[in-house]
């Protein structure tokens, strides 16, 4: 029955549009263009010549699934209250810089078999986007943030950034990554977070900032705050005060150049996002709720990040298939309803609701929902592109797009 739905909103008409497809993608980072490009292209020789591109991809996100599982495992307060082995850092460092070069490797093996598909970029982007949430609960875990609201904007923002890359890519066209970008930079900067992790433990980057930095060089807040907050400070700044207004910038451009309301355009667009992002925020900072203090961020964020995942493919598909922007999943529905049910308590005469037990099993019956609606949304759209196209998702063959 999913599958029939799926099939219906993805017509042949729709289907059909896939033949103008084009990959396009500007990358101005400098340590992209002259120093990792040598190294993925020294890389991709590894591969074998019949491993699908696909797989590729899948084979590197299942790092990040990896670590995730053994942050949930050996550090679930994302703190350094059980004192995990160092390896679990070392390993992240390793998961997240396997992951980033199996992510640059795929399009060269597409490129090089001549199996480039848009397939190829949903799911590409698709494990991007759920690989967001899921590595800022890797970030927290190695540097002991712990269950805070640091943490919890840490989470927010990273989505909120590539939502609005995702959204940008659907206006114009063009997948930009600017001078310095989280694939790369971002990428970079959470392995040498991990590795530094590794060797001295998460407890280093509580250090104040002023007890390595002269205090008098520094402004009196920064001087008195860890480099953990430091760190994600610096996230959260960059991601509001540059990523945004750029992106929003070039949507501008975008729809004075296809005759769009702006405005307009931005309000409906961006509301599955504040929503998203105001839910989480609002959930976990209520004093009513059990997420931050029984130590219920892991599943929880995994959770929110198998939404978004949801909601940023659509946002791909939408594109891919020239279609009208998504503004709606049903996934964001048990993510509202617990942050109502978890601030209810704030108006006048309304009871608690949740309990540590009640809100916990709220939680797991919100991942298991969320991970069954949209395995069986992401197989269906796969099965409908690879019935259009010719083609199979884990395997190479030589069909070419059909025509008209």
């Amino acid at each position: 029955m999913f599958s029939s739905i799926v099939d219906q909103s993805l017509s042949e008409d729709k289907l059909a549009n896939l033949k103008y497809y084009k990959y396009n993608s500007v990358d101005r980072s400098p340590i992209s263009r002259y120093v990792l490009r040598y190294y993925w292209d020294w890389a991709s020789d590894f591969f074998p010549r019949n491993m699908a591109p696909n797989l590729i991809t899948l084979t590197g996100f299942m790092f990040i699934i990896l670590n995730v599982a053994l942050v949930w495992w050996m550090a679930p307060s994302l703190a350094m209250d059980e004192n995990p082995p160092n390896w679990l850092y070392l390993s992240a460092a390793a998961g997240i810089w396997l992951y980033s070069t199996f992510d640059n490797v795929d399009g060269r093996q597409a490129r090089r078999t001549k199996s480039s598909s848009p397939l190829g970029e949903l799911f590409d982007h698709g494990c991007d986007a759920l690989n967001t949430i899921f590595s800022s609960v890797i970030q927290a875990a190695a540097l002991g943030s712990g269950h805070s609201e640091a943490t919890v904007l840490l989470i927010v923002v990273e989505a909120f950034g590539f939502y609005l890359s995702t959204q940008e890519e659907y206006h114009t066209g063009v997948l930009y990554l600017g001078y310095v970008n989280a694939p790369t930079e971002g990428i970079l900067l959470a392995a040498f977070v991990f590795t530094v992790s590794g060797i001295y433990g998460p407890a280093i980057w509580q250090t104040p900032v002023g007890h390595v930095i002269a205090p008098k060089y520094l402004p009196s807040w920064l001087a008195t705050m860890s480099f953990s907050y430091a760190w994600i400070t610096l996230v959260v700044s960059f991601g509001m005060l540059t990523h945004s207004p750029l992106c929003f910038y070039t949507m501008f451009q975008a729809c004075r150049k296809n005759g769009k309301p702006f405005v307009s355009t931005m309000i409906v667009e961006c509301a599955p996002i504040v929503v998203y992002c105001v839910a989480t925020y609002t959930w976990c900072m209520s004093p009513y709720s059990y997420i931050l203090s029984h130590h219920y961020l892991v599943p929880f964020a995994v959770a929110i990040g198998i939404v978004f995942g949801r909601m940023a493919s659509k946002i791909i598909l939408a594109h891919l298939t020239k279609t009208a922007f998504p503004k709606y999943t049903i996934l964001l529905i048990p993510l509202a309803l617990g942050a109502c049910i978890a601030n209810l308590p704030k108006l006048p005469g309304m009871p608690v609701l949740f309990t540590p037990q009640t809100e916990l099993m709220y939680i797991v019956s919100f991942l298991l929902f969320s991970a069954v609606v949209y395995l069986r949304w992401a197989i269906a759209v796969i099965n409908a592109f690879c019935r259009y196209l010719g083609i199979r998702c884990f395997s190479i063959t030589n069909v070419r797009l059909k025509s008209n």
